[in-house]
């Protein structure tokens, strides 16, 4: 078996954290999250310190360990590395593929961020990503400014790629995600609709649902 086959796959709902200061807050509403199904976490944090990005990170890669879930970590290798994440997910901005591969080695996830380019994810696949995510699918209060692709864009990928995960992100709830999944995205990523749920378990099984 190779690397690239033997690493897991993203599949149903993957959860993305909100920018929440609050490490117990964080992770008691990230266990809800994954006790209502979520499949693998992604520690997103645009706005907090480095002291405090090291102790949340350890602290879900912790839960996830405990739970079977995978762990992805947003934009930084080396904290990827620090916490012995399952992987990181790359920007326009951040660090190469190559970059990631060489700092958390062959046994790494490394998913893309490909906006509205399938040129984009062309050159993540060749490159040897795990997964490519299109996105914001619909209007998203984390990135209210961000490109707006059809849901064709996904099906357009799939048939291109049939063996490469697809990721949905952007304003996903358990409303609109039937056609992305429709369209062939293989997992959807959530912050708001899950995180500021007044019930994340039951927002969480709702999104899961959506699969089924």
């Amino acid at each position: 078996m190779t690397k690239a086959a033997s690493r897991p796959k993203l599949a149903g709902l993957y959860a993305l954290t909100p920018d929440l200061a609050d490490t117990v807050a964080l992770s008691a509403r990230t266990d809800l999250a994954l006790s209502g199904g979520a499949s693998a976490i992604q520690y997103r944090n645009k706005t907090a310190s480095a002291a405090v990005r090291l102790e949340q990170a350890g602290a879900l890669r912790a839960i996830c360990s405990a739970r079977g879930a995978i762990f992805i970590v947003n934009d930084d290798i080396e904290l990827a590395r620090a916490v012995g994440a399952d992987g990181v997910h790359l920007g326009r901005d951040d660090a190469s593929i190559a970059a990631a591969r060489a700092r958390l080695g062959p046994a790494a996830i490394v998913g893309v961020s490909c906006y509205d380019a399938l040129e984009r994810a062309q050159a993540a696949i060749a490159a040897g990503g795990d997964y490519v995510a299109f996105g914001s699918f619909y209007a998203s209060p984390v990135k209210p400014n961000a490109v707006r692709p059809a849901p064709g864009l996904i099906t357009e990928a799939k048939a291109r790629w049939p063996d490469i995960n697809l990721v949905a992100i952007g304003g996903i709830t358990a409303g609109n995600a039937a056609p992305l999944i429709a369209a062939g995205a293989d997992a959807v990523a959530v912050i708001s609709a899950l995180y500021d749920a007044a019930d994340i378990s039951r927002a969480a099984r709702e999104l899961v649902a959506c699969f089924h």
